[in-house]
């Protein structure tokens, strides 16, 4: 990393604030089940932005073949575990993954600008949280219509696909409509997995793949709009905090009286 690209991180990690210091470690109590999944190392870039997804970035991603899914993700929200984001995915993995900081920088020729995050990331079975996927406090669901392509490494080059993830080095490229709180948004996302070695060049290889040709001019993937989902609903909750929605202030305001 550089001295410019880890000061930049610096002031981002600056704002997060101070939680537990006794992160999750080790796997829970018990044997083990088979469905286990390893930690999978990945060299992540994402850009959630306000309001609809818009027909035209729909048309410039759908140069690549994709799949089409739709899913309920619950993050938790409270408490503010640092490094570690922790969700439920479709009410069946119990997804647990620890930030391990940025190794630098993603420019695409000038059409995209982010901030690459490496993670490791563990699945674990789980079943449904209670009658109508009701949660606990402190979990916020999230609402994903996602398309997904895939490019893998073959021989040394990468080629689009729509088939489920496999082993080999590999990036994931989701466009996917947000759902949450009554408000919608959209994301553009890039994964890589594979040897930890080839992270970063899987990950910027598809991304000079995918930017090749510009994304409509209204897209602002920028360093202001690249967070991952859960920097991205902290920011959230704190706004809506700070700017209660009509009826989220009154009902504010009755509590204070």
């Amino acid at each position: 990393m550089t001295r410019s690209s880890a000061r930049r991180f610096g002031r981002v990690a600056s704002k997060r604030p101070k939680v537990s210091e006794h992160p999750l470690i080790g796997p829970p109590p018990g044997p083990p089940g088979p469905s286990v999944i390893q930690g999978l190392s990945t060299a992540e870039v994402r850009w959630i932005l306000p309001g609809q997804l818009d027909a035209a970035v729909a048309g410039w991603f759908g140069r690549f073949p994709a799949a089409m899914d739709s899913r309920e993700d619950a993050y938790l929200v409270h408490p503010v575990l640092r490094g570690l984001a922790v969700k439920i995915r479709a009410g069946q993995l119990l997804e647990v993954k620890r930030y391990h900081g940025s190794p630098g920088i993603l420019d695409a020729a000038g059409r995209a600008r982010g901030r690459i995050e490496c993670w490791r990331k563990w699945s674990f079975p789980f079943g449904p949280l209670g009658p109508n996927d009701a949660g606990p406090p402190g979990w916020t669901v999230v609402h994903k219509r996602r398309r997904m392509s895939r490019f893998r490494l073959v021989g040394g080059r990468l080629r689009a696909d729509a088939a489920e993830r496999a082993t080999g080095p590999e990036c994931g490229v989701e466009l996917t409509e947000v759902r949450s709180g009554g408000e919608n948004w959209w994301s553009l996302g890039f994964e890589a997995t594979g040897p930890a070695d080839l992270l970063r060049n899987t990950l910027e290889g598809t991304a000079a793949l995918m930017f090749a040709q510009a994304p409509p001019g209204d897209a602002e993937l920028d360093m202001g709009h690249c967070q991952s989902y859960a920097e991205w609903l902290s920011r959230h909750r704190v706004t809506a905090a700070i700017h209660p929605r009509e009826g989220e202030e009154s009902q504010a305001r009755r509590r204070q009286d």
